[in-house]
């Protein structure tokens, strides 16, 4: 049986959505200065949300991150999703079915706690990050402030690789 008779019959049925072409602005303003205008929706303001976001994405784990902003984790977590990182919710998919169910009033909170296993702290946090999306003009900025600080990542990574010697394949 050849390629041609497996794709026999088939036939598209839905389109790829246009996305257009992304682009980056490296401008050199300041992380902070470009956060400044989103400072009203976000939990602290621009300047350590900016701090924050530096540390994160330089490979500091969420409370150290925190620490470094001086905020405590749960507002950092919360700034973190605003910016547009993800993987913030201290649920698994089990236990945001769970939240879900308690958002729609399907459910009581104090079941939704007993059910997911979940301290205050930590139901408090999911329920933000279920509740909140993440603000589109912070991750550009984000993305775009970090970008360069994330060549020079990659540039270290790879000269780091290039020093390493070949390991056995098998």
């Amino acid at each position: 049986m050849g390629l041609s008779d497996i794709a026999a019959g088939l036939t598209v049925t839905t389109r790829q959505r246009e996305r257009g072409v992304a682009s980056v602005d490296r401008t050199d303003a300041p992380l902070a200065d470009r956060l400044e205008p989103l400072a009203d929706n976000l939990p602290v303001d621009a300047a350590t949300a900016a701090e924050l976001a530096e540390a994160f994405a330089g490979g500091a784990s969420v409370g150290d991150a925190a620490d470094a902003g001086d905020v405590p984790p749960v507002t950092a977590a919360k700034t973190l999703h605003c910016l547009g990182f993800e993987g913030l919710t201290p649920f698994s998919p089990i236990q945001r079915d769970v939240l879900a169910d308690w958002l729609d009033a399907r459910i009581p909170r104090t079941d939704a706690l007993e059910l997911t296993g979940a301290s205050e702290r930590e139901f408090a946090l999911a329920a933000y990050v279920a509740t909140h999306d993440t603000l589109p003009d912070a991750r550009e900025a984000v993305e775009s402030a970090l970008s360069a600080a994330g060549d020079a990542m990659v540039e270290k990574q790879d000269a780091l690789g290039a020093a390493m010697p070949e390991g056995d394949a098998r």
